[in-house]
């Protein structure tokens, strides 16, 4: 039997820690005075963004010190990471009213992280965020149970172990997500139905990877530079940077021993995945501005029309109006090597990070929240 609406809290009223939380779409209509969209505020971070990328890669070409082009590389690579958060929000349709428009900006927003539009439109848009966290369907940092673990040839359990370090996340990601994915990925490894769109996709970001090596290349010979420096500089160094920026952010987004993954739908569906399978994690010194705030990721998840520039105030109101039910975590690289030793392997049975061996290192869930309907 529904509950009345009369059940449903007003809005903007705090919820009581232990009350049910309300429908998804409730805590949505919350956030809706925030989501204003801004096509003109989209064009101006896009450019922004690609002028500091092209600045850094020239910089990179022509700055004459080894330390002062890494420097400029390990930049490009950040801003990188700017620019794929620009598409990622454009992915959304929520980085202007345009779902036009939307569209080809985030193919070009997505060009230099050398991300395939339609690829990442299905396996994150609707896998990642239609699935959250669960085992099965979202392939996203998935955690292996111990049975699975061990029917892992020697050489895969090395790779799990890399992965789940603390040290491997930019190698997880260029692997098991870029790879085997999003790069003219083979049928099998999708998933879901294969698109005309992928190849094409694929090909416009292999095209411009081309470009980008034979100006590397072209800028050697003209300068008499060694062209191997200048493109292991220009290129790898710079994709190297994003992959590691890319592989922690999401895991931080979704690891945590505070958050469940699950494997029985029914469940997972009651524990609101939108809201406790997520993270908040915060940094010092405006980090999570740079990043243009997709650290606020509570918010994002639960409603995906929020562009970037207004994450940071729909986050603020839902920890306001949900105090409790949100993990926040500060941090800091003691936390974050802490969660890679916790977060090796997970026990669907008891609801619980395990390690290699079994052994419990977190507490396990048997609560699952209550929802109104």
């Amino acid at each position: 039997m529904e509950t009345p609406n009369t059940a449903l809290p007003s809005p903007f009223k705090v919820l009581p820690a232990g009350a049910p939380l309300p429908h998804r779409k409730f805590i949505r209509s919350w956030l809706l005075p925030i989501a204003g969209r801004s096509t003109v505020r989209a064009l101006m971070l896009l450019a922004l963004d690609y002028t500091l990328l092209v600045a850094l890669l020239a910089g990179v070409a022509v700055v004459g010190p080894i330390w002062l082009k890494v420097v400029c590389a390990l930049a490009a690579g950040f801003v990188m990471g700017r620019l794929f958060v620009i598409g990622h929000d454009g992915c959304h349709h929520s980085l202007t009213r345009h779902r036009w428009l939307n569209k080809w900006l985030a193919r070009i927003a997505f060009l230099p992280s050398l991300t395939p539009y339609s690829l990442w439109d299905v396996g994150h848009n609707q896998v990642h965020h239609g699935f959250t966290n669960l085992k099965g369907v979202d392939f996203v940092w998935a955690p292996l149970t111990q049975q699975e673990f061990k029917a892992l040839t020697p050489l895969r359990r090395v790779m799990e172990r890399i992965y789940r370090s603390g040290w491997g996340p930019g190698l997880y990601y260029m692997v098991e997500i870029w790879w085997k994915k999003m790069m003219f990925p083979r049928r099998a490894a999708l998933g879901y139905k294969h698109k005309a769109a992928f190849a094409w996709d694929c090909l416009l970001v292999t095209a411009f990877a081309a470009l980008w090596v034979g100006a590397l290349a072209g800028v050697a010979w003209m300068t008499g530079q060694s062209t191997v420096l200048l493109l292991a500089l220009g290129f790898v160094l710079p994709l190297a940077f994003w992959f590691n920026m890319m592989g922690f952010v999401i895991y931080g987004h979704h690891t945590h021993v505070k958050v469940s993954w699950h494997d029985d739908r029914a469940s997972w569906q009651r524990a609101q995945p939108f809201v406790s399978t997520t993270v908040h994690l915060t940094f010092p010194f405006y980090i999570g501005a740079m990043l243009h705030h997709i650290m606020e990721h509570t918010a994002h998840h639960v409603d995906m029309s929020i562009p970037l520039y207004k994450l940071k105030g729909a986050q603020a109101r839902l920890e306001e109006l949900l105090p409790g039910r949100i993990v926040i975590q500060p941090f800091s690289l003691r936390w974050y090597f802490a969660t890679a030793r916790a977060c090796k392997l997970y026990d669907f049975t008891r609801n619980c990070w395990t390690d290699f061996a079994g052994r419990v290192t977190s507490p396990p869930r048997t609560e699952t929240p209550k929802v109104l309907a």
